[in-house]
């Protein structure tokens, strides 16, 4: 029985996965999934983590429980030698092993693109996973408890209530808006701190944000965000964040305790340079337009898929950036459900099919009941485009068991309110057990 092997499973490797459980008769393939994390995250959901708008949980998909056909390794993929069909599989504890396979599938996904910049590897927070989402709203919420302990005149107090977002594209637009929101939820439980003592800066090198919206929709969204008390600072770039104080090329500076890194991603570095796959300049596996690997000839790679952000598909529709289609989750959905269909139909003898997708639009999140549209000509903002995102996730978050918790969690908060406890200490469990231990015993009265 063939082995199907796919590196990855985020967005692009859990749908592949997924679908081929559909599409597979019983027997005719195994399918084995490698990825070192348990689930898949839907990554449009961090901000509103981040926010305490969604639970953590609720905004990942376990890939056990919804891959019942599927075998699960939870490990990296250290090396893939496709010229002999195997893969060396390095779990985080033994040694490392290797698996043969007869089709590979990489989905690996990217990874945040970080910049040789003084202080950023060191004080900086991504917004690439749940784990960094959950890091922000504990250090957040840690923030505004430590601030209100000390006297309004401390320099402390003024960093500590100081966020920066590194980053104008969605995710950093969607960071600063809910962050700035969550934080307008949190003054009503700390009357010690005023609205005009939250900073919240987002630093951008181009001369706008959001690409993927018209000029006119930013500029609506940046004046929203101004009025909301959240800074975009355009044309600007950080030169240095050395202890935390954010400095930029116009001379001004930010001390900050939470600043957050979303300047762009690139495909996984670690799978594709361990690969003998074929890449092209930006570092992105070559497919062609049904999905399968080339060379720099054009020759087809036998045995080799590759969808989602590590690859470079080309988009046939002649929207995409150079070419290829963008790097983000609705290209990674469909690629998968496509690259299914065509992984079957070459099992079975058949021509595989083209992928081609036409850009249906983008939705944002913009903190509560504020959110941006845009699809085609038509663009909106404010409350109609917040329930459009909302729908449009609620809706595009797999498998009903997922839908049904984001859902219930959306239904509590509007009668309860975000669910605003940091459980930073969680990061570090072992401090309890530690502190507790090193106490001195208690004497007691000898009788």
């Amino acid at each position: 029985m063939p082995k199907i092997l796919i590196v990855g499973g985020g967005y692009a490797g859990f749908y592949t996965a997924w679908k081929l459980e559909k599409h597979l008769r019983a027997g005719e393939a195994e399918v084995i999934v490698v990825d070192p994390l348990p689930y898949m995250s839907y990554l449009p959901f961090l901000p509103e983590v981040a926010a305490g708008a969604i639970e953590p949980r609720h905004a990942v998909v376990s890939h056990r429980r919804h891959l019942k056909k599927t075998k699960v390794i939870n490990a990296k993929v250290a090396s893939i030698d496709h010229a002999n069909r195997t893969a060396t599989i390095a779990p985080e504890h033994g040694e490392s092993w290797e698996l043969e396979y007869d089709q590979i599938v990489v989905t690996a996904g990217s990874v945040s693109r970080t910049f040789p910049i003084p202080g950023i590897a060191d004080h900086a927070i991504g917004m690439k996973s749940i784990e960094e989402a959950v890091a922000v709203r504990d250090q957040l919420v840690s923030n505004f408890e430590k601030a209100a302990a000390l006297p309004k005149e401390s320099p402390v107090r003024r960093r500590l209530l100081t966020t920066v977002v590194v980053g104008g594209g969605f995710a950093g637009i969607e960071t600063l808006a809910e962050l700035r929101s969550a934080a307008s939820a949190l003054l009503e439980k700390f009357p010690e701190i005023t609205f005009e003592e939250t900073q919240f800066h987002l630093i951008e090198a181009m001369g706008r944000i959001m690409p993927e919206v018209s000029l006119e929709t930013s500029e609506k969204v940046l004046k929203d965000l101004a009025r909301r008390g959240a800074y975009v600072h355009l044309d600007t770039q950080v030169a240095d964040a050395t202890d935390g104080v954010v400095k930029t090329n116009t001379g001004e500076e930010y001390p900050s305790d939470l600043i957050i890194w979303t300047a762009g991603v690139m495909a996984n570095p670690q799978v594709v340079n361990g690969s003998d796959l074929p890449r092209e300049a930006r570092g992105r596996i070559s497919t062609q337009a049904d999905l399968r690997v080339v060379d720099e000839s054009g020759a087809v790679i036998e045995g080799a898929w590759a969808a989602g952000d590590v690859a470079a598909v080309p988009d046939l529709t002649g929207g995409g950036v150079g070419g290829m289609c963008v790097p983000n989750a609705q290209h990674a959905v469909r690629q998968a459900k496509r690259l299914a269909k065509n992984v079957v139909a070459t099992l079975r003898g058949e021509q595989p099919v083209d992928y081609v997708h036409k850009n249906l639009g983008a939705v944002a999140g913009l903190g509560l009941y504020q959110g941006a549209f845009q699809s085609g000509k038509i663009a909106l903002t404010g409350f109609l485009a917040w329930c459009a995102h909302r729908g449009y996730h609620g809706l595009a978050m797999p498998t009903w068991e997922r839908k049904w918790r984001v859902l219930w969690g959306w239904w509590h908060n509007f009668f309860l309110g975000r669910d605003q406890v940091q459980l930073k200490a969680t990061q570090d469990p072992r401090a309890f057990f530690e502190a507790f231990a090193s106490r001195p015993k208690p004497k007691t009265d000898e009788k």
